[in-house]
């Protein structure tokens, strides 16, 4: 690839020794999981998401919820892990990168071989789901099987509680846990990649910005401009996959 930013791009990482990658839905797209604000292709601009009070409040709404889930094109389902996702892992694998600050829920970078511990889910998996009270887990497969036969799916067979994937939805309180994981990646790492978000998601977009506060070095790849391409070291409009695939030297 002949581009002078995408060799200061890979000059850059191999001049830092602790990678903080910070991930949102651009670099999904290239597995064909549509974004969620794109206008006219993102998801939200297609049907309205469901509040996380309405959720927890109606079970007519839960197995609307449910109903979406267990129909229509299920992309997500089908994806697989694209450069972009193995570039990152390739550099993880390295020991170049310390951890994966994620705000995608399609577990492409465990798929990709990225270990669980060195992913923070911000908003968490839809691969599978949890019971709200005691926190059981549920395979989605199963699920599913609950709802085709019985057109629902129950409360949660150990202590009743509500079942729901295992993501944060609209107006759902952050995980504690993973933001403070993502706090301490945030202040360990020298280089901070932040690779399709466009950043206007807080509190989860205040980590690169965080970083670069700390001292760390900042690049920005993703197609659009974000708020943060001021302050940034190095940004980048380029696909996803072709420069992350040249970045890590992936064959």
């Amino acid at each position: 690839m002949a581009n002078s930013n995408i060799d200061a791009f890979r000059e850059l990482i191999e001049a830092s020794q602790r990678i903080a990658f910070f991930t949102g839905a651009g670099i999904s797209t290239e597995s064909g999981i549509p974004d969620f604000r794109s206008p006219g292709t993102g998801l939200w601009t297609k049907i309205k998401p469901i509040q996380f009070q309405d959720f927890v409040a109606s079970d007519e709404v839960r197995q609307e919820s449910w109903r979406r889930r267990f129909t229509g094109e299920r992309k997500m389902e089908r994806a697989k892990p694209n450069k972009g996702h193995e570039g990152v892992a390739r550099l993880i694998e390295t020991g170049k990168g310390i951890g994966i600050i994620t705000q995608n829920v399609d577990n492409l970078h465990q798929d990709s071989g990225v270990p669980d511990e060195q992913i923070i889910q911000l908003h968490g998996n839809a691969m599978y789901a949890k019971c709200l009270s005691c926190n059981t887990r549920y395979e989605m497969a199963d699920l599913e099987q609950q709802f085709q036969q019985h057109a629902r799916v129950d409360p949660c067979g150990r202590c009743g509680g509500i079942i729901k994937s295992a993501t944060i939805s609209f107006g759902q309180s952050m995980p504690e846990e993973e933001m403070q994981r993502a706090q301490l990646v945030t202040e360990q790492c020298d280089l901070m990649i932040v690779i399709g978000s466009s950043l206007v998601v807080y509190p989860a977009a205040g980590f690169p910005e965080h970083s670069k506060y700390l001292g760390a070095k900042l690049a920005i790849l993703n197609r659009e401009e974000t708020p943060l391409d001021s302050i940034a070291d190095l940004v980048l409009h380029e696909e996803i996959g072709p420069t992350m695939a040249f970045a890590a030297n992936l064959n």
